[in-house]
């Protein structure tokens, strides 16, 4: 197939040889399922998450497919330690052509028994420490001229649900930074964000009994949950060159979510 001047073929243009990607909350879930990804598209992986042990387990995996990969204990919410993880990213590749801001959360509960303290630590955990890991990664990123930055949102920053108060806004304020970044940072960096549905991690097992399983698949029109794969398959195409047109986008892998899948009380009563 002919592009412009090139040819290339169409899986060619998925391909990561050579670049070096970035991830924080590798160790697993999601982190870790997009690390495996891009290094069997050919990228070597900076893996980020808390716990080492886990990082290992992933950095074993990506030695079997042939990728190099560095393993680095890193907690988001030290700005410091973000700073020592690119700088650690540059002495060992000397470049960094792939950012995905993974790492975050926050557990549903009633905004009337959130305090002030734990909504700003949401917006600490979920954006702020995108927006500080991007600055300190952008520069590197637009060397190349072709840099990407993925944001992993959710789709709970797109449809308002109750007890989501603090994890929905925080989401929705990423998803808002991951759109600010397009515009300011193209053409050299493209940034775009996956908006994730229930998808199947430890995270999600821990609260998913029979009963809110079937819960949830029924309220999901493709009639299953996510598994990490598709969000991994995601990221690939955002992250490569096949999305060289794509910037600001925010991508739904969410089964086709309309709403959250999940029944959550009202504060004065009732279901929503």
């Amino acid at each position: 197939m002919t592009w412009g001047h090139k040819i290339m073929g169409v899986m060619d243009r998925f391909r990561l040889d050579g670049k070096v990607a970035v991830i924080t909350g590798a160790g697993k879930g999601i982190g870790a399922g997009i690390a495996l990804a891009l290094a069997e598209a050919g990228a070597n992986i900076v893996l980020a998450a808390r716990t080492k042990a886990d990082l290992n387990r992933v950095a074993d995996e990506i030695t079997l497919l042939g990728r190099e990969s560095l393993v680095m204990p890193t907690d988001v919410l030290d700005f410091e330690q973000l700073a020592s993880l690119v700088e650690a990213t540059i002495a060992r590749f000397g470049r960094i052509d792939i950012l995905v801001n993974n790492a975050g959360g926050f557990p549903p509960k009633p905004m009337l028994q959130t305090s002030a303290k734990e909504f700003e630590a949401a917006m600490r955990f979920n954006v702020t420490t995108a927006f500080e890991l991007s600055r300190l990664c952008a520069p590197y990123l637009a060397e190349k001229q072709d840099g990407a930055i993925l944001n992993i949102s959710s789709v709970a920053g797109e449809k308002p649900t109750p007890c989501f108060s603090a994890y929905g806004t925080a989401k929705g304020a990423l998803s808002l930074l991951t759109r600010e970044l397009a515009q300011e940072f193209a053409p050299r960096i493209r940034v775009n964000a996956i908006a994730v549905g229930s998808t199947r991690t430890d995270a999600l097992n821990t609260v998913l009994t029979q009963e809110v399983e079937q819960t949830m698949v029924e309220l999901t029109p493709m009639g299953r949950l996510g598994e990490v794969e598709d969000i991994a398959l995601g990221a690939v195409y955002l992250c490569s060159p096949a999305a060289s047109y794509v910037t600001g986008d925010i991508l739904g892998i969410n089964g086709g979510l309309e709403r959250l899948n999940m029944q959550m009380p009202r504060a004065w009563g009732g279901m929503g």
